[in-house]
């Protein structure tokens, strides 16, 4: 009888978190969210102010410990190791998109790419030239970056974020600060670099226009996700 090979398992989500729970004081802001992100996916999340994005992505993040529940990145549970290893993992699995740059005003263009790369242990020239031209700054690398535009300087943020091949890309209004045109243009260019590498993304917006770009939309209010709506037809609109 012929050889039967079983099929390859499925890669494990880029992200996941599970029952994850948070407060502050006697105020809970996260009551048990749950979610994953595919390797290649973007998932955007909404919801007021106050419903608890940003501690959500803080903790996804590693950048502090829930309270309760588990967070997943590829694979490995990382929200029971130490703050220096969840670093130290962090710079080269999960790039960090904000809506203000934090870009280091003393580094050059290149240099300020370079840093994820640095901390994982990597040089990281070549590759951080090479994504400077895929988002229009091939020519800006010497520069520092008080002489750039804000749209500029948040397409230096997101050439950092993708440096190291990152498995989860997290973004929090990356686009907020910017005009509508810097905001599609620096959208589009997250979104798809992103997808075409396979890193996952998880997209905090207030913009239903940058949310409509995602292949999920999660809603979070009073810290629970409440609705979750497949956006596949709108991201074709946007991509054609």
């Amino acid at each position: 009888m012929p050889r039967v090979t079983a099929a390859p398992a499925p890669p494990p989500p880029a992200l996941e978190a599970r029952e994850v729970r948070h407060g502050f004081g006697d105020q809970t802001v996260l009551h048990g969210v749950s979610l994953a992100v595919a390797p290649g996916e973007v998932v955007a999340v909404s919801g007021p102010s106050g419903s608890g994005k940003s501690t959500l992505l803080h903790l996804l993040g590693g950048l502090d410990t829930p309270q309760g529940g588990e967070v997943w990145w590829a694979g490995e549970r990382i929200d029971t190791q130490g703050t220096q290893a969840r670093a130290r993992r962090r710079a080269g699995r999960v790039g960090l998109v904000f809506q203000h740059h934090y870009l280091l005003e003393d580094l050059s263009v290149l240099d300020n790419v370079r840093v994820p790369a640095l901390l994982s242990g990597e040089e990281g020239a070549e590759r951080a030239r090479g994504l400077l031209e895929r988002v229009g700054l091939g020519n800006r690398g010497r520069d520092l970056p008080g002489v750039l535009s804000g749209g500029e300087r948040q397409r230096v943020a997101l050439a950092r974020a993708l440096v190291t091949r990152p498995a989860i890309v997290l973004a929090d209004e990356p686009t907020g600060s910017l005009d509508r045109a810097n905001a599609d243009r620096v959208a589009e260019l997250l979104l798809g670099l992103a997808r075409e590498e396979g890193s996952g993304v998880l997209l905090v917006t207030h913009d239903e226009r940058q949310a409509g770009r995602a292949d999920r939309a999660l809603h979070l209010l009073d810290g629970r996700i409440q609705a979750e709506q497949g956006l596949g037809e709108e991201r074709g609109h946007h991509a054609s």
